[in-house]
């Protein structure tokens, strides 16, 4: 064993030792690894596909469609509350009742915490983005059990941070399919053996689930209005949206909003600070009014539920994706995008340079100062559709990317268990 496994095994053993004898006084996150077991009756050869939260979860899906209908038994792990919540509510429609595709919270990075996993005998292991956890990466390796992972993205700034224990558990590695051309040598200088350029998950996806029966009122109240969809905003970037909105009903006096705050945690936060502007607004996880008049009055919708903005950008007029103003990181402008939504982001989207830049050569994304957001949303309202006439195509060079990533895998997957067919639909 490498020097800096050890090290991390004595820590990390430490903290789990610890941490099991005091469960009951610890958060719901940590309680949620320490009781984590794959689900009963897994045969051996099943795979093993982590996603840490709500989005990897939801970049998953098609790949886990794809599996499935392959014939392979999945377990899908995550490692939040909230990624739990949404797996217990996207489990059945990903399954498309097979009995194929199973899922829970992910273990500890200990001996104690891997033991049941690995005990059930997995035939490959499958990580999203950047999940690089050496305790696991060394014992599936002791057990000739290869690992991947897809959709890999590392910054410089992680590849800085990474010490040898990071190097370590690269090096174990028995594929990485990368996202982009900077990963893709991020992973190589980190010491990842076999690296090749997969593209990004994100431009692959199946369509969102239709939104439930309660949006139909609210449809029919806004159906002659402008609707600004804003997704995905961090700290600070709900006051500028507002005034931009507000600034925009200069022009469009009926104009509505939608509002998606990034974090869960945000929401009553962001509730607060919406009152404390006078808007007149309702949220999406308080009971729906079933008559349209209720909805005439309101001027905004705080979108306070998980997995529902990917098609909520449908019922909008113009999009505006967060993380780019407040923040440098940015958000995923390829879902109002593929409506055919007129989209602006912020400056700062290094997290998502390789869609922003084919979107904004094929004129899907706008990049707008700060300064400049209430004018560039009142140009983008007046050229723009009420509603999006359906899923647009994307740039070609946002295209295929799960095709080439299942190809890649090719070389990590075991030989499925059950016979191949094809499922009706059923990964949203």
């Amino acid at each position: 064993m490498h020097l800096a496994e050890l090290t991390y095994l004595g820590t990390v053993g430490l903290a789990g030792a610890v941490a099991r004898s005091m469960a009951r006084g610890l958060p719901d996150a940590v309680r949620l690894r320490l009781e984590a077991r794959p689900a009963e009756g897994l045969m051996p050869g099943w795979i093993w596909l982590h996603a840490v939260s709500v989005g990897e979860l939801l970049l998953a899906q098609g790949l886990i469609g794809l599996l499935r209908d392959e014939g392979h038994a999945i377990h899908v792990t995550t490692g939040t509350r909230a990624g739990m919540s949404l797996l217990a509510t996207r489990l059945p429609g990903w399954d498309g009742g097979t009995g194929r595709v199973t899922g829970g919270a992910f273990p500890l990075d200990d001996p104690e915490g891997l033991a049941p996993f690995l005990a059930a005998r997995p035939g490959a292991f499958i990580a999203l983005e950047t999940e690089l956890w050496p305790n696991l990466l060394r014992a599936l390796a002791e057990a000739a059990v290869p690992a991947a992972v897809v959709n890999g993205r590392l910054t410089a700034r992680t590849l800085a941070r990474g010490g040898p224990w990071m190097r370590q558990a690269a090096r174990r590695l028995s594929l990485v399919a990368a996202r982009d051309a900077a990963s893709l040598e991020a992973f190589h200088v980190l010491g990842a053996p076999r690296v090749a350029l997969g593209g990004n998950l994100k431009a692959d996806l199946p369509p969102p689930l239709p939104l439930h029966g309660g949006w139909n009122p609210l449809r029919a109240a806004w159906a002659d209005f402008p609707v600004v969809v804003a997704g995905n905003t961090v700290e600070g970037e709900e006051d500028l949206v507002i005034a931009a909105w507000r600034e925009a009903r200069d022009v469009f006096p009926e104009l509505r909003l939608m509002l998606a705050p990034r974090q869960p945690r945000r929401f009553g936060e962001v509730a607060a600070r919406m009152k404390a502007l006078g808007l007149a607004f309702r949220r999406a996880s308080e009971p729906w009014p079933g008559d349209p008049a209720c909805w005439v009055p309101c001027e905004a919708l705080l979108m306070d539920t998980l997995g529902e903005l990917a098609a909520a950008y449908a019922e909008g007029t113009v999009a505006l994706v967060g993380g780019g103003w407040t923040w440098s990181g940015g958000h995923n402008p390829l879902e109002p995008a593929r409506f055919g939504l007129p989209t602006l982001i912020g400056p700062g989207y290094d997290n998502f340079q390789d869609l922003v830049a084919p979107l904004r050569e094929d004129r899907r994304v706008v990049v707008v100062n700060p300064e400049d957001l209430g004018s560039s949303l009142r140009k983008a309202l007046e050229g723009a559709p009420l509603r999006s006439k359906g899923m647009a195509p994307l740039p070609d060079a946002l295209q295929g990317t799960l095709a080439r990533t299942r190809a890649l895998l090719k070389i990590v997957l075991p030989r499925p268990r059950y016979e191949m067919h094809v499922f009706p639909e059923t990964t949203g």
